[in-house]
């Protein structure tokens, strides 16, 4: 259980996937209910402890257990850092993290996890590094059986599975894909490709999902339509379009580095430079700054640094992951500090 709050714990972080250089990470969440039992947000925690109990035994004495293990994290048995760490890794969300009687059985690499007593009964997701939105699908459809083969799920004919938000009746998938587009962004040609993104009932959010900024040029793209589609229509819809903005960023890259490449190694080395040398900078400065010396790394420019350094860093210099570090808590002024200490030292080691 302990890996888990390490870099090397979470494999979407430590590998590189299909098509890493923009895509950072795919994954898909299904959500799940028991018939006879109220929504979470209308049961009392006497109900929830009990359903927590339910499905921890299913997942892990049943057919589940062969997908997991899975390693139960009690929210109410856990620090607040502890719980902002797994926020920050993405294996558990903020609504959980606040849940008096949420759970989450995580695998060993954080791939594979359930989510328990969030806005749903449960929250199944598979979160893989890469370009792998099949594969994310068949780990969590093959969870989903499993689970199913012993839980009596609410499900409806004409509806398909019923969900505590409207908006997740049907599938209850949402499938979802991280890009890194810097390129798209530097040029403004972002501004025009989102909304007509959103146009093809997709949505386009930051890098923590819904109402988070696209921090270090990240953005998530995501099915809106959960109801009328089946799940291959979901991916497939996703699927062509993230194709889209893929060949986009691609192509915008290949023209900048053609018109303006003294620029663009500019910019690169003066980030990779900050980075290097400074004694303090907050979360949104390094994020850019790492954005900009993963597109170096991407364009071959900077070389001797791993690709993984973003994935890596953008969860290592967040609040929670640098007081679990320290093993302190920090203000805002002192997590600065450390941040810069954090990359100074992750940055020698990969030089080295």
């Amino acid at each position: 259980m302990k890996k888990l709050f390490d870099e090397e714990g979470s494999r979407w972080l430590r590998e590189e996937g299909p098509e890493a250089d923009i895509v950072i990470s795919s994954r898909v969440r299904i959500a799940r209910n028991l018939i006879g039992r109220s929504f979470p947000m209308l049961a009392s925690e006497q109900d929830q402890a009990a359903l927590l109990d339910q499905v921890t035994q299913v997942a892990t004495a049943g057919q589940a257990r062969e997908l997991g293990p899975f390693a139960l994290w009690r929210m109410q048995d856990m620090s607040d850092i502890d719980k902002q760490v797994l926020v920050e890794k993405h294996l558990i969300s903020p609504a959980l993290s606040e849940a008096a009687q949420g759970g989450a059985l995580i695998s060993p690499d954080g791939g594979l996890g359930v989510l328990i007593n969030e806005e749903d009964h449960l929250r199944l997701q598979c979160l893989l590094p890469g370009y792998q939105l099949e594969a994310a699908y068949a780990q969590v459809n093959a969870l989903d059986d499993a689970l199913e083969s012993e839980l009596d799920f609410a499900f409806d004919e004409e509806k398909g599975y019923l969900t505590a938000c409207p908006t997740n009746v049907g599938t209850g998938m949402r499938a979802s894909v991280m890009l890194h587009l810097p390129v798209l962004v530097m040029t403004g040609q972002i501004n025009r490709i989102l909304p007509a993104v959103t146009q093809v009932g997709l949505a386009v959010r930051g890098i923590y999902g819904e109402g988070s900024d696209a921090l270090g040029n990240l953005f998530q793209v995501s099915n809106q339509i959960t109801l009328g589609q089946s799940e291959q229509e979901i991916l497939g819809n996703l699927h062509g379009v993230a194709r889209q903005i893929i060949a986009h960023e691609r192509a915008a890259r290949e023209r900048l580095m053609q018109e303006q490449r003294l620029s663009v190694e500019d910019r690169v080395c003066r980030s990779f430079g900050t980075l290097a040398y400074a004694r303090q900078i907050d979360s949104r400065e390094a994020m850019q700054r790492l954005s900009d010396v993963r597109l170096g790394i991407d364009l071959d420019i900077i070389k001797g640094v791993s690709a993984t350094i973003l994935k890596e860093l953008m969860v290592a210099i967040q609040p929670g992951y640098l007081q679990k570090h320290f093993e302190h808590e920090m203000g805002a002024g002192d997590r600065d500090v450390k941040r810069a200490a954090l990359i100074r030292e992750r940055l020698r080691t990969e030089v080295d």
